[in-house]
């Protein structure tokens, strides 16, 4: 299995700062998902649209979408999998850094108990479509997808017959999308925040 987090949004809440590389208690909060996910994982790659070598940093492969104009999420996967030769590719957001230490298991179980090509995160607040599991014969679908005009996850996910895999703990997806956020992160990692 091979990750991909995804780093190349606009981060327009938190006034266009490159988000994968915010700090957190000192820490990237890139860095916190590459943590969490590194154990779980046979290999990891970092989709970003800039501040590659910042990324590159972090000891991961780093690549750029090949979509122009910020494509969304879905153009991330469809271009950083390609340097993964996985079977199974899990991607995860560069913005949470409490995912679950047995995120992977938990969705590989999911998805082979229901007969899935792909599989999401869901907890009892709401649903994590850029948290999820696809098998890479997939990957021609999804770049089908996103050559039609399609970016939207759920919907990607939907017209691929994916299901969700519940979990109970809202706060392992808790995300840094504004300065609020960040202060909370912070405060859920027990460590100030300046």
């Amino acid at each position: 299995m091979g990750a991909v987090i995804l780093a190349g949004g606009r981060a327009r809440r938190l006034g266009g700062r490159d988000k994968g590389l915010i700090p957190l208690c000192g820490r990237p909060l890139s860095a916190w998902v590459i943590e969490r996910l590194r154990p779980q994982v046979d290999a990891i790659v970092l989709s970003a649209n800039r501040n590659l070598a910042g990324y590159a940093a972090l000891g991961h492969p780093v690549l750029a979408d090949t979509l122009p104009g910020h494509a969304g999420p879905l153009a991330g996967i469809a271009a950083a999998a390609g340097a993964l030769r996985s079977a199974w590719l899990l991607t995860a957001p560069c913005d949470c850094p409490f995912l679950p230490d047995d995120l992977a298991a938990r969705l590989l179980a999911g998805a082979c108990a229901g007969g899935h090509a792909a599989v999401y995160a869901a907890d009892p607040e709401r649903a994590h479509y850029c948290v999820q599991l696809l098998r890479s014969d997939l990957l021609p679908r999804l770049r089908a997808y996103l050559d039609a005009g399609g970016r939207a996850a759920g919907a990607w996910l939907t017209s691929v017959g994916a299901a969700a895999v519940r979990f109970e703990d809202a706060q392992a997806f808790f995300n840094v999308n504004t300065p609020h956020d960040l202060a909370e992160a912070a405060r859920l990692a027990g460590c100030p925040q300046g």
